[in-house]
């Protein structure tokens, strides 16, 4: 395959951190900071994904504010509407503005038992109510010695396209799960060879046309100092940052990989 051009996405995920006053804060520091800094919004997409008490909040901000984040979810329901206690729904997601969806982060396929199926059907839900899906892929340590570097992680993204249209807007993101909030860290080759790998499943899955187009992540205790080590890989194309993220000068930092180090 050939090279593009893709546009690179840098993502916050909170996690559960930050209730809506807080958020406010977050969001008007991150802003400004970027402003100050001269951050150039046509080089680098910015995303934020709150909880979601707090996604009217910072939607309602942005808008006023006209704030150049992309506003984002961490989770959706498999369902559309019904007797799902508990369940957020895309519809009321895509009414808020939402563009993106996290789905399979490596903390719901551990502390909520997603199966690869459910992965599967929260990826159509999204898609059927046009959210861009963030794919979350990974491999523990344990998983990573016993079957090598990139199977877990083909297996699951395989799995999460079954059925996806080749014109379907997509995320992939890889969270080497050894390497969340350890302070262990994938080298950019060992990032780069997962992402290749996962390229070339989007274009078995969904055609050449989706691999060149489709934005690949690599999440796992991202920081300002080895951010643009990753970006300089072909197939990195953002980073789905946890901890740092909830740092407004540091994510600001990571933001803006390009001027400080010069990539």
């Amino acid at each position: 395959m050939g090279s593009v051009t893709r546009k690179p996405l840098i993502a916050g995920n909170w996690k559960m951190n930050l209730d809506h006053l807080q958020a406010v804060a977050f969001v008007q520091k991150l802003h400004w900071t970027l402003k100050d800094a001269a951050h150039e919004t046509d080089s680098v997409e910015v995303a934020v994904f709150p909880p979601f008490t707090d996604i009217r909040t910072v939607q309602t901000l942005m808008d006023a504010d006209k704030i150049p984040f992309a506003l984002g979810a961490q989770d959706v329901s498999a369902k559309d509407s019904g007797a799902y206690t508990g369940e957020v729904s895309g519809a009321f997601l895509k009414k808020l503005d939402v563009h993106y969806v996290i789905i399979g982060h490596s903390e719901r396929r551990e502390y909520h038992a997603e199966s690869d199926e459910i992965v599967a059907g929260k990826v159509q839900a999204a898609l059927r109510h046009g959210l861009v899906p963030v794919i979350c892929v990974g491999e523990t340590l344990e998983q990573r010695e016993e079957s090598g570097p990139t199977a877990v992680s083909v297996a699951q993204l395989r799995a999460a396209l079954e059925g996806v249209a080749s014109d379907a807007d997509i995320v992939v993101a890889y969270e080497p799960v050894w390497a969340i909030g350890t302070g262990q860290v994938a080298s950019p080759e060992q990032a780069q060879e997962v992402c290749a790998a996962l390229r070339s499943v989007v274009a078995d899955a969904l055609g050449d046309a989706a691999a060149e187009r489709t934005r690949i992540l690599y999440g796992g205790s991202v920081k300002s100092g080895n951010i643009a080590s990753f970006m300089r890989e072909p197939d990195v194309d953002g980073a789905l940052v946890g901890g740092a993220s909830l740092l407004a000068d540091e994510f600001a930092a990571i933001i803006r990989y390009q001027k400080h180090v010069g990539v």
